[in-house]
């Protein structure tokens, strides 16, 4: 699964988390981990090598050198835009784990909509399901333990608690897709 696309992906995350926020490459090393294993269960090479590139960049918005907005999401795909990236990984990262609820939030959600296209599709699926069942220091969780432990380190009154709260619903839907179409994918 070490394409030059994934490989890129790898490189371009680990610069930029690693050293800043060895919390937050520890969960995406973790959720990169998750999406090789799952990998396989899609039949197309294409998006086998999107899911895996997404999952390891999927949170790059949030490093100190890439952070503008203040929403990773957003963040991270114009980033990656800017390098001339892959256009579907920049997607992917853009509306990562229902991204447009809390961008909406963030009086965001015109800038994400028009800028980066929405894919609904068994590769967003995996993304967002490797990504809800992994913790920040890249243990298996499934969706309730992963809304908790976010509850946990978010005040009540934060934008992405109220984020979590819209959105859990979502992420059970996805979850119960994932399984559904992949009954390998569980939560290890």
């Amino acid at each position: 699964m070490q394409t030059s696309l994934v490989a890129r992906a790898r490189s371009l995350a680990e610069r930029e988390l690693s050293a800043p926020l060895p919390r937050r490459w520890r969960h995406v090393t973790a959720v990169a981990a998750k999406a090789s294993r799952f990998a396989p269960l899609l039949p197309a090479e294409r998006d086998r090598r999107a899911l895996v590139a997404a999952a390891v960049l999927h949170d790059v918005g949030y490093a100190p050198s890439v952070a503008e907005t203040g929403f990773h999401p957003l963040d991270g795909a114009r980033w990656l835009r800017s390098l001339e990236f892959d256009g579907r990984v920049a997607t992917l990262v853009a509306h990562h784990t229902n991204a447009v609820v809390e961008a909406e939030l963030r009086g965001l959600s015109a800038d994400l909509l028009t800028e980066f296209e929405r894919e609904d599709s068994p590769v967003t699926d995996l993304l967002w399901f490797c990504d809800l069942t992994t913790g920040p220091d890249g243990q298996d969780f499934t969706v309730d333990e992963r809304i908790k432990e976010i509850h946990e380190r978010y005040e009540p009154s934060s934008v992405v608690r109220e984020f979590i709260d819209r959105s859990a619903g979502t992420f059970h839907e996805v979850a119960k897709r994932v399984e559904a179409q992949f009954p390998s994918a569980q939560p290890m």
